[in-house]
């Protein structure tokens, strides 16, 4: 009995032994597993704090359903906010081939192109920039165009006050060749004939509508001039619409070195700066026909303005905005902009004229965005006294500030808007962001019902192809103002790098944005994109947001204020 019992004595102490054994081995085990585990990446970290504000965002659930909570932080974790992703492989590029004669070859004599431009500063910039193109394909001399002196702006300014006349005549001239004024006949003052052509006029329309006159006239011009040459033509054409645009229409020093020491001033507060080209004055609502939940006080103040237009049709406040023609408020355009990943903290421009309800409708964005400044903010009044009596010289130095900006925001797609987003697109892709009306219309009513997180991830999803990234639309689409494709090259090694770069995962951006739409009811399919909408419909279709007068097609004609005020 005694040796029974010693042997299961021995047995037991041997399975004891075994069991401390394993267990040793599987601490060990573990500890290389961890040792050689590698750290939580930025991915896991932005999980746990996701889960976190989740955790916190549960917490915030009350018996009256979610609370939308903003957080004044903006940050984002998946990407750079201040540049765009695969910038660095593409510039601008609108040199002229060897097989685009020079102008000394092809310029004929006694045929002398002018121009009057309509509108505000930016839309009589297209008409500049298309004048050129005009007179080459012409083969004339293209006199230096004359500025709308006379229009809802009243400013009295030439072209020589706000553009360098010396740069633009140097630079184009192995292109065209441009005179400051008509020569005289006879020794007698010259006058030429005036004759208007229709929008979006091509090479070929201009060769068999309007060189016929000029060969028989031999000094014509041609008025209310903007946006009266065609998106579409050819590659050579197009870049010396490039070089017109981003090379030889520079400001006069005055305006430029002003405008740059406001944006060196901006940058000073915190090295990067958001410009905001903010639509919202009383004209632009009445005109939209949008409405903004401000009762019968809306009603009628903007409908005793919409009176002003008697060829305005009655128009649906609900299609409108479902069709994106309505701009954003400054309130949603604030949450946007934190949703995208700007903080509280961030610097803005604002470019802006008088909006509509005044400081109570600014006070949301101010609240989002508590450093706000204007240039009557940043300058001192006698530094804006030698251009404040000018609209279009102040005009400028919103346009220089919103340039330099890092990243550029705008809540409308007006002339400023869209010639910005072709420049900065030339120079280097900088962030530009337009809102995408279509799809943001549906959160923004419905905020009471969605997480904080739950909105921010579908605005990002929605902005996707919104945000000045190269190639997000497609050559030939929307203006050429705002999208210079034929002059924008992308470097041999770039797809190379882009195909190397790690894929970003929108599982879960995609996955909460199906959670939103569920939670606020929305079934309906996507609507067409904005670009392909107005290359259908081009600009007379597009009210405000193109200022058009649409002479040619029998609409809105002898409205000699309409564009005026509204376009840029």
């Amino acid at each position: 009995m005694a040796l029974h019992r010693r042997r299961q004595q021995h047995h037991y102490y041997r399975i004891r032994y075994l069991a401390a054994a394993v267990s040793a081995a599987v601490i060990v085990l573990f500890l290389v597993l961890g040792l050689l585990s590698p750290y939580p990446s930025d991915d896991d970290e932005g999980l746990h704090r996701r889960l976190r504000q989740k955790s916190d965002e549960a917490r915030a659930v009350t018996d009256k359903g979610v609370v939308f909570r903003v957080p004044s932080e903006g940050r984002r974790p998946d990407r750079n906010v201040w540049k765009s992703r695969n910038a660095d492989f593409y510039h601008g590029c609108s040199n002229a081939s060897n097989k685009f004669a020079k102008a000394d070859k092809v310029t004929q004599p006694n045929r002398y192109l002018l121009i009057a431009t309509s509108g505000g500063l930016n839309q009589q910039r297209t008409g500049i920039t298309d004048a050129v193109v005009a007179a080459r394909i012409l083969n004339a001399t293209l006199v230096v165009p004359k500025l709308d002196q006379k229009s809802f702006w009243k400013d009295s300014s030439d072209f020589s006050e706000i553009f360098d006349v010396e740069q633009f005549i140097s630079y184009l001239s192995k292109d065209v060749r441009i005179i400051k004024k008509l020569p005289k006949r006879g020794g007698k003052t010259w006058t030429p004939h005036n004759m208007r052509v229709p929008r979006k006029c091509n090479a070929k329309c201009y060769q068999n509508r309007v060189l016929p006159v000029l060969l028989k006239r031999h000094a014509i011009q041609i008025t209310k001039f903007d946006y009266r040459l065609a998106n579409r033509l050819d590659t050579e054409l197009q870049k010396l619409r490039c070089r017109v645009n981003y090379h030889a229409l520079k400001f006069t020093n005055p305006i430029l070195n002003m405008g740059k020491e406001i944006a060196r001033r901006m940058r000073v507060k915190n090295n990067h700066y958001i410009a905001l080209h903010l639509r919202f004055e009383p004209d632009m609502l009445a005109f939209s026909g949008c409405y903004y939940g401000g009762g019968e006080k809306e009603i009628k103040e903007l409908g005793a303005i919409r009176k002003r237009w008697k060829t305005l049709h009655i128009t649906n406040p609900d299609k409108e905005r479902r069709h994106g023609k309505c701009p954003l408020t400054p309130k949603e355009v604030g949450l946007m902009m934190r949703a995208l990943g700007y903080g509280s903290d961030v610097p803005i421009y604002v470019a802006s004229g008088e909006v509509y309800g005044g400081e109570d409708t600014l006070a949301p964005l101010k609240e989002l965005f508590p450093n706000f400044h204007t240039k009557e903010t940043i300058a001192r009044k006698e530094e804006l006294e030698p251009f404040s009596s000018f609209s279009s010289r102040m005009a400028a130095l919103d346009f220089i500030v919103c340039d330099e900006s890092n990243v550029f925001v705008t809540n409308n797609n007006g002339n400023m808007a869209k010639m910005l987003a072709g420049r900065r697109r030339y120079f280097g892709h900088k962030p530009t962001i337009r809102p995408n009306s279509k799809k943001l219309y549906r959160l923004y009513p419905n905020l009471g019902n969605l997480t904080w997180e739950a909105f921010a991830s579908t605005v990002r999803r929605y902005q996707r192809g919104f945000m000045g990234e190269p190639n997000e639309m497609r050559p030939g689409r929307g203006e050429f103002h705002e999208n210079p494709s034929p002059c924008i090259c992308e470097d041999s090694k770039a797809k190379a790098k882009i195909e190397s770069l790690p894929k970003q995962s929108d599982k879960e951006n995609d996955e909460l944005t199906k959670v939103a739409e569920v939670g606020i009811g929305l079934d309906e399919p996507d609507l067409v994109d904005s670009e392909d909408e107005e290359d259908q419909n081009s600009l007379q279709d597009s009210g405000i947001f193109n200022g058009t007068d649409v002479d040619y097609d029998g609409t809105l004609t002898d409205e000699p204020e309409l564009e005026e005020m509204l376009s840029d």
